[in-house]
C-alpha cells in the first residue's frame, strides 16, 4: 500500500499536462498502482473538460484552489476495480528488460545506477535508475535542486520514515538523508534530478567536484 503520495499541486499539474516528460512518468507509474490518487486525477481531469467547455469567463477567489482540493480529498475512496489482465508499464514500455536485469554501473559502495536521460531527448533534467542492495546504505547526501524519486521495487528508509514500492517522494536543498535499504531484496528508485546530488559524509564529500 503506497503511503506517500505526489501533493495536490503536483497531481494539478499532471492533469493539465504541464510537466516535463520524466516527472510525468513518476506521476503515471505511481497512479498505476494508487487508485487514491488516480481518483483525485480523474476529478481534475472531469473538472477541467468542463471549465473548457465554459464559454462565459469565471472570476477565481484565492481560495478556490484550496476549496477544490478539499472537495477532492473529502470524497469517498474509489471502488477497486475488477482485476484486469495484466498490461506493460510506462517504464517496461521505455527500457524493454527487466529491471533487475538491467546493465547497472556500481557507483559508491552499495550503490549502482544506469543514467536514462538519453531517453528523454531535450529534457533539461537528468533521468536515473538507483539500486540499493538489500540492506545496504547509501552515502549521505543532500540536494543541489530538486530530486523527485519514486520507488520502483524494494524498500528504503532515511529520517523521514519508510518508502515502499510506488510510494514517491520529492527532496530538494533542504533535506539530508542517508537512505537504508529494508527488506530482503534490492531497492531500486527512478528519480529526476534537476542538479546533482551533493555528498556530506567526512570522506565521501571529496567526490562531490566529480559527480555531476
Amino acid at each position: 500500500m503506497t503511503r506517500h503520495h505526489p501533493d495536490s499541486l503536483s497531481l494539478m499539474e499532471y492533469s493539465a499536462g504541464n510537466l516535463t516528460e520524466p516527472h510525468a512518468l513518476c506521476i503515471r507509474l505511481h497512479l498505476d498502482q494508487c487508485a487514491h490518487c488516480r481518483s483525485r486525477v480523474d476529478t481534475l481531469n472531469s473538472l477541467g473538460a468542463v471549465m473548457m467547455a465554459e464559454q462565459p469567463k469565471v472570476s477565481v477567489s484565492d481560495t478556490s484552489f484550496e476549496q477544490l482540493m478539499s472537495r477532492i480529498d473529502s470524497a469517498p475512496e474509489p471502488v477497486s476495480p475488477i482485476a484486469e489482465a495484466p498490461r506493460m508499464s510506462p517504464l517496461q514500455k521505455l527500457l524493454g528488460d527487466d529491471i533487475n536485469d538491467l546493465p547497472w554501473k556500481r557507483q559508491l559502495g552499495d550503490v549502482s545506477v544506469l543514467d536514462i536521460t538519453e531517453k528523454f531527448p531535450g529534457q533539461g533534467e537528468r533521468v536515473v535508475l538507483q539500486k540499493l542492495v538489500a540492506g545496504g546504505k547509501a552515502p549521505a547526501h543532500t540536494h543541489r535542486g530538486t530530486e523527485t524519486t519514486i520507488v520502483l521495487q524494494g524498500a528504503f528508509s532515511d529520517q523521514k520514515g519508510v518508502f515502499n514500492q510506488w510510494d514517491f517522494v520529492v527532496l530538494n536543498e533542504e533535506d539530508e538523508h542517508k537512505p537504508v535499504a529494508v527488506g530482503c531484496e534490492d531497492c531500486i528508485t527512478l528519480s529526476v534530478l534537476s542538479a546533482p546530488l551533493k555528498l556530506t559524509g567526512t570522506f565521501t564529500r571529496l567526490l562531490n567536484p566529480f559527480i555531476r
